[in-house]
């Protein structure tokens, strides 16, 4: 073979050449593979004059470090606190962010950094890893194959004062596909607060004040019923045939007061901690959307119905209040079940975080509202009669919640039910639901009265007003 040409096209064919031998011959290095699933554990430990950042991070998760090693892979633990510190610097202080008061905290310090072996227990409490990150290496001999060892790394902020608030904006969802941050914040002479964040979480204030708690659980709860489908459908169903303001006021107010008592006393640890519990819930809700999907459609069949149907309330749902109350304690669980992963972010205001999220969904429920109303209402004027989209729209969300409850109700079957044990700790809780039982029906006796007062005084204007 010929290569025809000036010595420069030869020059580049023979490298060219050169370069695909090399690749043939050479052996092939498997490169550094993301791991699925990466545990972080931290504290957040203000000090006079300084913040403490104790960090463990498995060594597999720090790509790009060049790591020492010796023999068939061991770590070189002798040779190896230069890439440790490295290792910190990259995928730590550079990836975490510490604010005082909403300033964010100057370039840290790493003050130490240890290798442990992948069983050691030493960070189930703050002294325990902070003697252990401040103590003796392990010895060079040592047989610990990096992948398998865990980067313990102590790091020091200037902060002004101990007693300021403060929040982190962890960064370290760069370590693996599935990162979890398991971190504690130990604020001066108070209880250790525990955040389990994953991936990226974006800014967690430590010690939140009250607005700042509240602002952020109203946007959770407005977040939750706008992305939960099977809460949209049954108002969809509240809304279809009750588009007046006045039974539609009282049927909303009654399944916004039913799912807050549930809600708020969920979050005081009243619900079940049964596995079956949150599925039965589940299977309810979607149930509770066939029950009123059907309601309309047999109410829209009713030929002796008032005549006065249109967007009026017909006698058949003038006590649908009733039954969104008793939906509405259901459905209040099933937001509890969103609430819990987030009650982390309360701080120390537990019941305005509460109220601040049952705000949030009534502002999600009544922007849905407003906006169904007149587009049912124009449906029913341009492409439907009253009676045919009724029972076409109710169909409809029948057969989605159909769906839902028979999937449900498998994953619900797949559970045992177990009495639970009598004990004082469940009678404790049976007297909590009592109380809060005779609470519910008070209210329920103070609105029928109210309800009768209101029909007589409307009794009264008609004589008045009559013939």
């Amino acid at each position: 073979m010929s290569i025809e040409g000036g010595p420069a096209v030869r020059r580049v064919v023979t490298a060219a050449l050169v370069a695909a031998i090399a690749l043939a011959i050479s052996p092939r290095f498997a490169g550094h593979e993301i791991p699925v699933d990466v545990t972080v554990q931290a504290f957040v430990k203000p000090e006079p004059r300084r913040l403490r950042l104790l960090v463990r991070v498995p060594l597999t998760a720090m790509r790009d470090v060049d790591v020492p090693t010796r023999g068939p892979g061991y770590l070189d633990l002798a040779r190896a606190e230069p890439a440790l510190r490295n290792a910190a610097t990259l995928w730590i202080t550079q990836a975490v962010e510490l604010f005082e008061e909403d300033a964010r905290l100057p370039a840290p310090r790493i003050a130490a950094t240890r290798v442990s072996l992948p069983l050691d227990r030493s960070f189930a409490t703050y002294e325990e890893a902070l003697a252990h990150v401040n103590g003796p290496r392990l010895p060079d001999e040592t047989e610990l194959y990096w992948e398998q060892g865990l980067l313990d790394a102590l790091i020091e902020y200037p902060i002004r004062s101990e007693h300021a608030r403060f929040s982190v904006r962890p960064g370290l969802d760069r370590l693996g596909l599935r990162v979890s941050t398991v971190l504690r914040f130990l604020p001066p002479g108070g209880a250790v607060r525990a955040f389990e964040l994953v991936g990226d979480p974006g800014l967690v204030r430590l010690d939140p004040r009250w607005h700042q708690a509240a602002l952020r659980f109203v946007g959770l709860g407005f977040s939750h019923i706008l992305d939960g489908v099977d809460h949209l459908l049954f108002l969809a169903c509240l809304v279809i045939p009750l588009r007046r303001l006045r039974p539609l006021v009282l049927v909303v107010t009654s399944f916004t007061l039913a799912h807050s008592i549930t809600l708020i006393a969920s979050a005081f640890d009243m619900a079940p901690g049964a596995l079956w519990f949150p599925p039965l819930v589940e299977a309810l809700i979607a149930g509770s959307i066939v029950y009123m999907g059907l309601e309309n459609v047999v109410a829209a069949l009713d030929r002796r119905r008032s005549a006065a149907s249109g967007p009026s309330a017909p006698p058949r749902f003038a006590r649908r209040w009733v039954m969104a109350f008793a939906f509405g304690l259901v459905h209040g669980f099933g937001f509890s079940f969103a609430l819990r992963e987030t009650l982390q972010f309360a701080g120390s205001h537990l019941l305005t975080s509460l109220v601040s999220f049952n705000l949030g969904v009534e502002l999600g429920q009544l922007l849905v509202i407003v906006a169904l109303v007149p587009m049912i209402g124009l449906t029913f004027g341009r492409v439907w009669s009253e009676r045919t989209g009724t029972i076409v729209l109710s169909a409809l969300v029948v057969h989605t919640g159909w769906h839902w409850m028979v999937e449900r109700g498998t994953q619900l079957r797949a559970y045992q039910f177990q009495w639970p044990v009598f004990d004082l700790l469940l009678l404790a809780v049976l007297m909590r639901w009592l109380l809060l039982v005779v609470i519910v029906a008070g209210l329920a006796w103070l609105s029928r009265i109210w309800l009768r007062h209101r029909a007589r005084e409307a009794g009264r204007v008609l004589d008045v007003a009559g013939p």
